[in-house]
């Protein structure tokens, strides 16, 4: 479980855990095939089988099986039996420190002195709504963070662990996905009536970019999947399925002809530091209106939508993009980022960067009167004021899973879509032009055992 404590005033939430419980075990038949292979435009997949043991928590995430099976072959003989663990590298989720300490964020505060003084009259109309989510923060994570210690998941720091650390060396971006997506903008289009899924079975061995980019691609096995796609290795994860594509080639997710009864959003939004950065993309508020959520929303669907602290984007999702999306607002949650020894990653009272982000939760508002999805399952009301406190990954937008403190206000055998995904989850589709960007094997450690 993800969830290592659940309070009144929310979760404490272990997103490593999450990760490898999924436990992406990849067997293989007499030498582990780890050959580099030649740069290529084809998809080629590998299968990887899952283990049924989940993991317990960072420790038992690194214990592999050493035992080396002998299964026959068609000939009725025996071979060896190869096992490689994937898990996701842990120091991704070493925070041990603020990410600003308070002499950097006092000199933050004089050097924005006149800015704030030009904006007193936005200032004073946002500090009541501020103040409340302050106190609310505050008061929810200590006493979350108070029962990590006692348990001894989050733990208090010394001098000499933060000595000898070494930088991380993250994968190198070689497979650009969002690169890719512009290329497949010049593919020819697919009839609207052809088959719009790719289904992997152990057969397959080489499929067309076209392929993967114009069609939802779905593992529907029990077992893990590797996709190469030039040249960068992908763990797909079993009964997930993803679209790669940007947001002007949505059409192959509409022709899925399925509909969610669990719908997040974690749009790019526009910002000062994003507009100063050509690293990332951002959409603006009537691109983000113009996802088609009407028709991808199943009746009574719950809508997340992760959202910054800037006060012109909590406005316009509760008063523009939910009623134009015909979506009622029943919640707003925070996501409070800590360290591994529960202080908060960024002071509370910074002027800029929070400690926290906002989700806002929805309901979507059916116009005539629609039977629900087994609506013999009850679900319980969404709570407002909600907070998920957690380690947060090194990682750029890796946000924390939502499925565990979501499981007692959804079905439990519905559909779920993630939009602007950067990975992928088992029971869940994942739609995005990075939605592959975390399955990178390079974010996973490998260890191999076999004789």
């Amino acid at each position: 479980m993800s969830v290592v404590h659940q309070l009144s005033a929310g979760w404490l939430l272990d997103h490593l855990s999450f990760i490898n419980k999924i436990n992406y075990q990849l067997h293989q038949h007499h030498e582990p095939c780890c050959r580099k292979k030649e740069f290529t435009t084809s998809v080629h997949f590998e299968s990887l089988q899952m283990d049924s043991v989940s993991s317990s928590g960072v420790c038992a995430a690194f214990i592999a099986s050493d035992s080396s099976t002998k299964p026959e072959n068609d000939d009725g003989g025996n071979y060896e039996m190869f096992t490689r663990k994937f898990v996701f590298r842990p120091e991704l989720f070493d925070v041990t420190k603020p990410y600003i300490t308070p002499a950097v964020h006092k000199e933050c505060q004089q050097s924005n002195e006149k800015e704030d003084l030009m904006n007193g009259v936005k200032k004073e109309i946002s500090i009541s709504i501020i103040g409340k989510i302050r106190e609310l923060i505050l008061d929810g994570s200590l006493q979350l963070i108070q029962e990590g210690l006692k348990s001894g998941f989050l733990y208090p720091l010394f001098e000499k662990q933060d000595k000898g650390s070494k930088p991380i060396t993250l994968p190198l971006d070689a497979c650009s996905l969002s690169e890719l997506c512009e290329m497949a903008k010049h593919l020819p289009s697919l009839n609207e009536m052809e088959h719009q899924t790719l289904q992997l079975v152990e057969e397959d061995t080489s499929v067309t970019e076209q392929d993967l980019f114009l069609r939802v691609v779905e593992n529907n096995s029990s077992f893990t999947k590797v996709i190469t796609l030039m040249g960068q290795k992908y763990l797909l994860p079993p009964k997930s399925s993803f679209l790669l594509s940007d947001i002007s080639c949505m059409q192959p997710l509409l022709n899925y002809r399925k509909t969610f009864d669990v719908i997040v959003i974690d749009p790019p939004w526009q910002n000062k530091s994003v507009k100063r950065s050509n690293r990332y993309s951002y959409l603006s508020p009537l691109q983000i209106q113009q996802i088609p959520i009407p028709k991808l929303a199943a009746p009574n669907c719950l809508l997340v939508t992760w959202v910054t602290n800037r006060q012109k984007h909590l406005r316009f999702i509760k008063e523009e993009l939910y009623p134009s999306w015909s979506v009622e607002v029943v919640a707003e949650w925070h996501w409070v980022k800590i360290t591994n020894s529960g202080e908060f990653v960024f002071p509370l009272d910074s002027p800029h960067k929070k400690p926290y982000e906002g989700l806002i939760l929805g309901r979507v508002q059916e116009k005539t009167a629609l039977p629900l999805r087994n609506a013999d399952v009850n679900v319980l009301p969404i709570p407002d004021h909600k907070l998920i406190v957690s380690v947060p990954c090194t990682l750029h937008s890796h946000k924390p899973p939502l499925a565990e403190v979501l499981k007692d206000y959804i079905k439990p055998d519905g559909e779920y879509l993630e939009l602007f995904a950067r990975n992928l989850q088992p029971g869940w589709t994942s739609w995005g032009n990075e939605v592959l960007k975390f399955q990178h094997v390079d974010y996973f450690i490998a260890v191999e055992s076999g004789s």
